[in-house]
């Protein structure tokens, strides 16, 4: 199986997740689902950014200690992704000792191979805390951060270790613009490329005399800055510097948010040249979620209580609702009228409807049992689900996850109609059987399909329609190879199922 290493950003200490975390961790969770149904040897991480300086203000103001502040905060985020059914494989803390070992083993790696590009130098800016770092000019707007209008830039002085990002410029835009590092979609890539051209200045890369952080190697008074230290996590996650890290290394994916590309795309693919490491494959950067226009955020007060959006209709109709009506690429806006109507027209009265509709009739009119499609499955409803099924996974591949879901619901959709088109109950009625073994083995069919489709989007309600569907075989070991010639002939299938229950 060929592998694929994916990963999210991973998440501040600083307060409670909201819907602008969700999205990413159930999108990233959604290529996760998606690639191993494709027969990929999928490792998925997520984790945690713990070293930051708004730690150590959150941490005061609670009367704890940080260490004591950020385990409270990863069992609230891990508690959250548990809750969203995300199948993450390794969970990562950057106050982990093989982190640690990772972050210095890194920075041994860079002065060994280039001791030109590490140098120590005063420095003198503004500090955003919420960024976790210092501003240029065109990162600030009437004296605040355009990320985060609500926090004071805080002026900073200090003697601190550099890295020279300028000498990797025309190299990056070279591997940025040919493709060969992939930034996607296309209106983030253009937006590196921008500021590539625009020229790159030198960084900070440690603070001094903070406490909260891993140590600056031989250098007592330094901590290692919490933006350098946070990106080697997806190094760090694969056993670096230890033999066999390069099993997982490199990177198929980044899934990250649109505010941090800087990083992603232009230091941390610096530093990885600066090592001799290879780079990531490809970088998403994927869009806001907004409320009422505005980006959702813990230090604007814009957040959507997570814990109301899930418990509103369950874990997978958000799910299912993010990845639709927001997408994947663009910013969306958030409501809960969209979201109940989303509920109700995609989920309760088309997909759900249609898994009810179809286990009811064979239970009614075969006894349960699925029959043998006297026509060997020759009719409209699969020529339809055939290019459903194609449109579907380019969707998916493309990372397309807005139409991934369209294409899901369009295909329930299409059975519901089906079903009204050749009136099941009208061919019972009139006594003829081999038209209504046709219809039912068809339904089946699809239903089934539109199982396996819906595990990336909705894991729980795929296995329990599967479980419903009575196929015999464990859901697991199903791939999407599976689903072009499945036969539902003498399956045993269960009552309906309400699925999505109307509230």
């Amino acid at each position: 199986m060929p592998k694929f290493y994916l990963t999210t950003a991973i998440d501040y200490s600083n307060g409670d997740p909201h819907l602008g975390h969700a999205l990413e961790k159930v999108g990233a969770d959604c290529v996760a689902r998606w690639r191993r149904l494709r027969g990929d040897d999928v490792h998925f991480l997520m984790g945690m950014d713990e070293h930051a300086q708004s730690v150590i203000l959150a941490a005061a103001k609670s009367g704890v200690t940080p260490q004591a502040w950020v385990d409270r905060m990863a069992d609230t985020f891990a508690t959250f992704w548990r809750r969203l059914n995300c199948s993450h494989d390794d969970w990562i803390r950057t106050t982990e000792p093989r982190h640690a070992r990772a972050v210095a083993a890194l920075l041994e790696r860079i002065q060994r191979r280039r001791p030109d590009d590490l140098f120590e130098a005063e420095y003198e800016g503004l500090y955003c805390t919420g960024c976790e770092e210092f501003k240029q000019e065109s990162q600030i707007a009437d004296g605040h951060c355009v990320e985060h209008p609500t926090l004071t830039l805080a002026p900073m002085r200090e003697q601190n270790h550099y890295f020279r990002l300028s000498a990797y410029r025309d190299r990056l835009l070279e591997l940025v613009t040919s493709g060969r590092f992939a930034v996607e979609p296309a209106i983030r890539r253009n937006e590196v490329v921008r500021l590539l051209e625009r020229g790159l200045q030198d960084i900070s890369i440690s603070r001094q005399r903070q406490s909260w952080g891993i140590p600056y190697p031989d250098d007592s008074q330094q901590t290692v800055y919490v933006w350098f230290d946070a990106l080697i996590n997806y190094l760090s996650a694969t056993g670096f510097p230890e033999a066999g890290y390069e099993r997982l290394w490199p990177a198929d994916v980044h899934v990250i948010g649109k505010g941090i590309t800087r990083f992603h795309c232009v230091i941390w693919p610096a530093m990885l040249m600066a090592a001799d490491v290879p780079l990531p494959h490809r970088v998403w950067a994927h869009g806001y979620v907004q409320w009422g226009g505005e980006k959702m955020s813990k230090t604007a007060g814009t957040a959507v209580s997570l814990d109301g959006a899930i418990e509103r209709h369950g874990a997978d109709a958000l799910r299912y609702f993010l990845l639709r009506e927001i997408g994947f690429e663009n910013d969306g806006n958030f409501t809960w009228e969209r979201f109940d109507a989303r509920y109700t027209a995609d989920l309760a009265d088309t997909f759900g409807n249609l898994a009810s509709r179809v286990l009811a009739m064979v239970q009614r009119y075969r006894g349960g049992v699925v029959p043998r499609d006297p026509d060997n499955f020759a009719g409209p409803l699969e020529s339809d689900a055939r290019s459903a099924l194609e449109g579907y996974a380019r969707a998916m591949d493309a990372l397309a996850l807005e139409d991934g879901a369209a294409a899901l619901v369009t295909l329930a959709a299409r059975a519901n109609r089906y079903v009204q088109e050749t009136a099941p109950w009208t061919l019972s009625k009139e006594g003829r059987p081999a038209e209504l073994d046709t219809v039912l083995a068809n339904l089946a069919r699809t239903v089934a399909r539109l199982a396996v489709l819906a595990v990336p989007f909705m894991p729980d309600k795929a296995h329990l329609l599967w479980d419903a569907l009575g196929t015999g075989r464990p859901f697991e070991a199903v791939r999407f190879t599976d689903v072009t010639d499945l036969d539902p002939t003498g399956w045993v299938v269960q009552k309906p199922l309400p699925l999505f229950p109307k509230t």
